[in-house]
């Protein structure tokens, strides 16, 4: 494990919620394997998440996902998104998981999920390029 030296320089802290990530990213990716994406969204869905969050918490959120899903083989983007999803409604904070899609140049549909709060993206970079399909979250 090549990025040992980093982990293990996080802070108590730092380094309980990269392991909480790790856990959910692991579950979710799991989730997806043997059930189903709308099984998978009402689980996040049946927490309460109204509040907006803060930038700060925003970026936990994706830096912690995003670390994990490093090492959660396929861990794609609706994985990523979930989980990100997951982390903030149980802290009470809304977001909204959108999903589009995108041509390439050889024909081939290419599908992409984000995760969204407020008018940030928190997971999944820039929507240029990608129709917009359908919303889902809180």
């Amino acid at each position: 494990m090549r990025n040992w030296p980093r982990v293990r320089s996080l802070s108590g802290p730092e380094a309980l919620f990269l392991a909480r990530c790790l856990a959910v990213v692991s579950l979710v990716r799991l989730g997806l394997t043997l059930s189903s994406y709308n099984r998978m969204r009402t689980l996040v869905t049946r927490l309460e998440a109204r509040n907006d969050a803060a930038i700060a918490d925003l970026r936990r959120v994706a830096w912690g996902v995003a670390a994990a899903a490093r090492y959660v083989p396929g861990a794609s983007c609706l994985t990523q998104a979930l989980a990100g999803q997951y982390l903030l409604a149980r802290q009470g904070k809304a977001s909204t998981i959108s999903i589009g899609i995108a041509r390439d140049p050889g024909a081939d549909l290419k599908a992409h999920a984000w995760l969204i709060s407020g008018d940030h993206i928190v997971l999944g970079g820039s929507i240029n390029g990608f129709a917009h399909l359908v919303d889902h979250g809180h």
